[in-house]
């Protein structure tokens, strides 16, 4: 368990704004900026890629953790070889239906446990909970665990999202205790 981090039972929703509501008919995902193959994906899409299943611990920044969730979709890894990333594609932007963004380094998705999720337990990933797709980092605090995908910009700069212009850490560590921007 990460320092100043308790384990809960139940993950309390905390989103801002409006959970948004979608048709799963028309829902899209966007995949551009620094890359090669730029490309948009159906919700079937996404389920014809290569599925994994993973099981991670989820830390909120506000100091609670929920251990061994299994999540199911698709490694990120699967995006980028699908897109190709110009080579001076360094970070990747997640934007989100309901207009939260946020960041990371590119080589911070790569890592075997980051997947693009659609299910939770074994169901598909409620929208309470970010569906119908989620990014799941779980070597970074949740924040940087974007719910409610809608695009997915590969960008030569690194941009700041939501919490990081509010003063939260851009590099997320729980680790760390990288809670705040210093």
């Amino acid at each position: 368990m990460p320092p100043g981090q308790k384990e809960v039972k139940k993950v309390p929703l905390r989103h801002i704004g409006v959970i948004p509501r979608f048709d799963l008919d028309t829902w899209r995902l966007e995949v551009c900026g620094e890359v090669e193959k730029p490309i948009s994906l159906s919700f079937e899409d996404v389920k014809t890629l290569p599925t994994v299943v993973g099981v991670s611990d989820f830390h909120c920044v506000e100091g609670w953790s929920l251990l061994d969730n299994k999540w199911e979709g698709i490694l990120f890894k699967a995006i980028v070889k699908i897109v190709k990333p110009k080579a001076n594609a360094k970070y990747v932007m997640f934007e989100c239906y309901d207009g939260y963004s946020t960041s990371l380094a590119l080589s911070d998705l790569l890592e075997n446990k980051v997947l693009l999720a659609y299910k939770l337990g074994d169901k598909l990933l409620p929208l309470e909970r970010g569906g119908p797709l989620r990014l799941i980092v779980p070597h970074k605090y949740a924040y940087k665990s974007a719910m409610w995908l809608k695009r997915i910009k590969f960008t030569s700069k690194q941009e700041l999202g939501y919490w990081e212009k509010r003063g939260y850490s851009n590099t997320a560590d729980p680790w760390k205790e990288e809670r705040y921007a210093k």
